[in-house]
């Protein structure tokens, strides 16, 4: 099975603070350790809401707030990597994106480079890649939407990629097959989906090839512990009959 692991912002990241060396290199050991076992299929860490923008979809029309905010509606149910050249073009694809859904919300936010980091200096002139994260709705969640909302969405990603912005995009199971994990100190308390929200922004993930939930979890405790110990994290279900990658 095909998981995406996700935790969620922290004070630190949202206040600006840039993640301490060691953290940093944990985290580098654990993912190159899971793809070094072909376990490791994506992942990407975002920074704070001040590099968001959230897109807000009602009776035809769009709204559109930069950050920085809180957390509000954050349960996600895709997300597309693109590459752009500027955040205003990431939000136009986003705007074409969201007008397919109907009423809804959007969130684009630039996703964290090697140099953002301190692992290296920044290049001249440096790509632009955001994540595009589609926030769950009662179609998604219900596997409801309709066939011309699939079909609508998939001349889009065509084009995208086609204009080499679309990297990969990735759409989630529903919450009901999904798992959330509170850990406070290293203690974890588990809640099975489904979720009627969450409040938390997203502040990172991880996809894997896994046997199933009970590994999932085992490798989240160690996730865990490199970020500290106290944190909320997601567990969902990867619909890999719905995912592009180029």
């Amino acid at each position: 099975m095909r998981f995406l692991m996700m935790h969620k912002n922290d004070p630190k990241t949202e206040a600006g603070v840039a993640p301490d060396m060691k953290l940093v290199h944990e985290m580098g050991a654990f993912i190159g350790e899971h793809a070094k076992a072909g376990r490791l299929v994506d992942g990407a860490g975002l920074g704070a809401s001040k590099t968001r923008t959230r897109l807000t979809f009602r009776d035809g029309r769009c709204t559109i707030k930069h950050g920085p905010y809180a957390g509000e509606h954050e349960l996600p149910a895709a997300m597309l990597l693109l590459k752009v050249r500027t955040r205003e073009e990431a939000i136009g694809w986003a705007e074409r994106y969201g007008k397919i859904l109907g009423d809804g919300e959007i969130e684009v936010g630039k996703v964290n480079e090697p140099w953002d980091i301190g692992l290296m200096p920044a290049p001249e002139n440096p790509p632009l890649q955001i994540l595009l994260i589609e926030k769950a709705s009662r179609d998604t969640e219900s596997g409801a939407r309709s066939a011309k909302q699939k079909a609508d969405l998939t001349r889009l990603k065509t084009e995208m990629t086609k204009a080499g912005v679309l990297v990969r995009s990735r759409a989630l199971q529903p919450s009901s097959n999904a798992k959330r994990l509170v850990f406070t100190n290293g203690d974890l308390r588990t809640t099975d989906g489904p979720f009627t929200e969450s409040k938390e922004l997203i502040g990172g993930f991880a996809v894997l090839d896994l046997s199933g939930f009970e590994e999932a979890i085992a490798l989240s405790r160690r996730y865990a512990t490199i970020l500290g110990g106290t944190l909320e994290m997601d567990i969902r279900v990867v619909d890999q009959s719905d995912e592009t990658t180029t």
